[in-house]
């Protein structure tokens, strides 16, 4: 045996399960951050010794008391009798962890089922979220596992909301969520953390950690969830992983190779180099999480994007939690209600029930759902209505109450600057594009205090001619992501002249807002010296006034700048210079050490001996 071995591999050398393995090395007192840590091979053979001494006492010794130990005594004479371990073990290491997380309550990888009713429940798939920066193969990565061709129908190749999938491994079925690498989809991508059991950060092998996959990482901590990093682009000739395992640690992940706990696996979504390596880590993550849920329960569940589709109407992408959906039921989902009709699949396939786990796309709701909300089954049509109407009723009496607390301020009573406004009718493809772009425009219209945004209409679909007519009153903008306005609306935009732009790509609408407000910003001014001069000498020229024969002491004397005139310590004259003459020759400007001739605009009381400061007014950019 090799000096050190990982917990998995041992396990699967001894046939035995990684919780039963897990229980064992708890018993014994040896530390461990996860079941890719490594023993070493003393600690490896003991641990073998333990668990096949014999034929009778196979089993782990984990559970401290005498139930828990004959529990598992009878698993051990099952799996010698040929038979799978599959819900007599589920049930033991259920009772098992149960006894050790109550005494061991810090171990990470260790299950931590408080309830032993729990361990009663089926296995669920796990669900796994995709998150990282843009443009690093997080897409490309779900396109080699579920060997379809998402990302060429992106825009750019940058996945624009989320999508939810179910994949077919070789240790089971794997519900994956696709989440948006722009920081712009931050309100998404935390709506994804939290819908899930595991994060798997992408990071690409040649750019290292970025600032989306910061927010990432944040994301998945504050969602308390094992974080599984895939390095990806190690194919390429510049990737560099050691780096990205470096940058790693900077943001409190410390891969295992460095003595940490944080599941690493090098891969190459082009290639297929590690793929199913990173299979094989969620699997063992999965089975040490313990993921169960009860088929039989109520419906519960939560949206994880919804559409309006022109032929079929609104369409809701729900990831089932708890219960059995099934054709016919009746949801509530926030202040919309639905009576299912339709179930299907990602593949496009009906389907009459879903299960936990189970990804599906629903139709039949009143209204769009909003994409994060709890998904509820109730029992019947009036009730559905009743639980909306009395939601929509507090949220309105809510608002009311919210008006009712705001007082007269001094701002009110001695009037405040006024904001200039800008008018916006958004339009966009899915429901959570649209709360992402809403959540960007609030962050740049508070990033000023003197441009505020009006968003005067949010809605999911193309643009309309009554868009149009609501944005001619108001002198607003129609900004459409991810929809194409008619041909005949794009004309009447024209007609009207009211701006319509379409974007696909999120970056674009970004930085066309921006300009906006910067055009609705007064420019601010600051001076920048240019350089001092001083008057030794007055000359008096017929029809032309007197010039001033100047030293240069310090920088450029340059025509047309703004200047000030000092004499004995104050500020006597403050205009521009108007003409500049080096001997017989005008100059557009004069350097340091030269002797020139200065002429003031509107000036003629100058005397020898003053200073003339040369200087230049430069627009403040806005940050």
């Amino acid at each position: 045996m090799s000096d050190k071995v990982r917990i998995y591999q041992l396990a699967r050398d001894l046939g035995v399960e990684n919780n039963e393995l897990l229980a064992a090395l708890d018993d014994m007192g040896v530390e461990y951050k996860s079941v890719s840590s490594t023993i070493d091979a003393e600690t490896a053979d003991t641990v073998k010794q333990l668990l096949q001494p014999s034929e009778a006492p196979k089993k782990k010794p984990a559970a401290k008391d005498t139930a828990a130990k004959d529990t598992a005594a009878k698993d051990a004479g099952a799996k010698d009798a040929g038979a799978k371990p599959a819900e007599t073990q589920a049930k033991a290491d259920g009772a098992g962890a149960a006894a050790k997380g109550a005494d061991k309550a810090g171990a990470k990888a260790a299950p931590k089922k408080a309830d032993a009713a729990v361990a009663e429940l089926p296995l669920r798939a796990p669900v796994v979220t995709v998150m990282g920066h843009v443009d690093h193969g997080k897409t490309s990565l779900l396109d080699a596992i579920r060997k379809t061709h998402v990302a060429d129908r992106e825009a750019g190749g940058i996945t624009q909301h989320i999508g939810a999938y179910q994949a077919e491994t070789p240790s089971g079925i794997v519900t994956f969520l696709d989440t948006p690498g722009h920081e712009a989809f931050t309100t998404i991508r935390q709506r994804g953390a939290n819908a899930t059991d595991i994060a798997v950060i992408v990071v690409a092998a040649d750019d290292s950690v970025m600032p989306q996959t910061r927010e990432a990482i944040a994301h998945a901590k504050a969602a308390d969830v094992p974080i599984v990093v895939a390095i990806n682009k190690v194919d390429l000739p510049q990737a560099n992983p050691d780096k990205v395992k470096q940058d790693l640690m900077q943001v409190g992940l410390v891969p295992e190779d460095y003595g940490g706990d944080t599941i690493v696996v090098e891969l190459s979504a082009k290639t297929g180099q590690g793929v199913d390596d990173l299979l094989e880590m969620l699997s063992l993550v999965a089975e040490v999480e313990d993921l169960r849920a009860d088929p039989d329960a109520p419906v519960k569940g939560i949206v994880i994007e919804s559409v309006l589709d022109k032929r079929a109407g609104v369409l809701a992408t729900v990831l089932v939690q708890e219960g059995t959906l099934r054709v016919a039921d009746y949801i509530v989902s926030g202040e919309v209600w639905a009576k299912v009709r339709r179930l299907t699949d990602h593949t496009g396939a009906n389907l009459a029930e879903a299960g936990p786990s189970t990804p599906v796309q629903v139709l039949g709701f009143s209204d769009q759902p909003v994409a994060g909300t709890v998904v509820e089954g109730v029992e019947s049509e009036a009730e559905a209505k009743r639980i909306t109407a009395e939601r929509r009723q507090a949220r309105e009496e809510a608002s009311r109450q919210e008006i009712g607390k705001k007082g007269v301020t001094l701002a009110d009573l001695f009037g405040k600057p006024k904001k200039k406004t800008i008018h916006l009718l958004l339009r966009a493809d899915t429901q959570g594009s649209l709360e992402a772009i809403k959540g960007v425009l609030e962050r740049e219209a508070e990033s000023t205090d003197e441009v505020e945004i009006d968003i005067m209409l949010a809605e999911v679909g193309a643009p309309t001619e009554s868009d149009l007519l609501l944005a001619g009153t108001a002198d607003a903008s129609v900004l459409a992501f991810g929809v194409n306005p008619p041909g005949s609306v794009v004309k009447a935009a024209e007609r009207a002249g009211v701006p319509l732009k379409t974007y696909r790509i999120i970056y674009d609408l970004i930085e066309d807002v921006q300009k906006m407000i910067r055009g609705q910003i007064e420019p601010e001014y600051e001076e920048q010296t240019l350089g001092r001069a001083e008057v030794r000498q007055v000359i008096r020229v017929p029809r032309a006034g007197n010039i001033a024969g100047s030293y240069v002491l310090e920088g450029v004397v340059r025509r047309g700048a703004k200047a000030r005139v000092h004499r004995g310590g104050k500020e006597v004259y403050k205009g521009s210079i108007a003409g500049l003459r080096r001997f017989k020759d005008d100059v557009r400007e004069v350097a340091a050490g030269y002797e020139c001739g200065i002429s003031l605009q509107n000036y003629e009381n100058i005397q020898e001996g003053d200073i003339i400061e040369v200087y230049e007014l430069v627009e403040v950019p806005v940050a």
